[in-house]
């Protein structure tokens, strides 16, 4: 790709990527979240503003979110793009580059963090399964799974079929640039600072309302927090 066509790739991933996150706060239920937080620690801290808990508990819930958004909206939809493969026809592969002689499988994730053993395992299958569904096109089948950042490195074992790149190797194999993965943050140049604006009145706002809903329903008449009706609403049978 050439620099003015990858400035624009970026620029729309990273709308794509806001949009999402703004859509992630729109739509969280704050009780729903309540119920998966700790009350016992935020009274063993001494926490005792509703807006510090709400704030703590919106930042975890973004934080948590916000890995998969952008490996879904950004590097996902740029390495398709810019390795000039097709859309895998297997599941849990995302890109297929085929030539007479060889067929590479990849599977894009954003780092090389994400995986426990049961994902790595299920990884593997999903890579055999497309490798046993191309048996008929007697071409070499090579299983990347490539990590978007990071410096992992490991090749095929008996354990497992793929091998994995990370990072600047990764955006080089796809890309055939070596500065590539440079390029992706470069070229973002001003475009995250103009979303932020957005992006900050959108949470403030989600803080304001989770705030109101929580000392509605969590608050004494004075404005304390109710720890026990916070602690039943959390963990009590009712």
């Amino acid at each position: 790709m050439n620099t003015k066509e990858l400035e624009k790739l970026i620029a729309k991933c990273l709308q794509d990527f806001y949009n999402r996150r703004l859509q992630r706060l729109e739509t969280l239920k704050l009780k729903d979240y309540l119920k998966r937080k700790n009350p016992y620690l935020y009274k063993a801290i001494g926490t005792e503003k509703a807006s510090e808990i709400i704030e703590e508990i919106l930042a975890a819930y973004m934080i948590a979110s916000d890995e998969g958004i952008f490996g879904d909206a950004f590097f996902e939809p740029i390495a398709k793009i810019a390795s000039g493969g097709v859309v895998s026809p297997s599941e849990g592969v995302d890109i297929a580059i085929e030539t007479d002689k060889r067929y590479l499988a990849i599977a894009v994730k954003s780092g090389p963090n994400i995986f426990n053993s049961s994902q790595k395992k299920r990884q593997n299958d999903e890579f055999n399964t497309l490798r046993s569904r191309l048996l008929k096109l007697h071409k070499q089948f090579d299983a990347l799974l490539g990590h978007c950042y990071g410096k992992v490195k490991s090749e095929p074992s008996k354990t497992k079929i793929y091998r994995d790149r990370s990072g600047q190797a990764f955006w080089t194999e796809i890309t055939g640039d070596p500065d590539f993965y440079l390029k992706l943050v470069r070229l973002m140049k001003d475009e995250p600072s103009k979303h932020r604006l957005v992006y900050k009145k959108s949470w403030e706002h989600a803080v304001n309302r989770f705030t109101a809903e929580f000392i509605r329903d969590f608050c004494n008449g004075d404005g304390s927090i109710n720890w026990e009706k916070f602690v039943e609403f959390n963990s009590g049978q009712k």
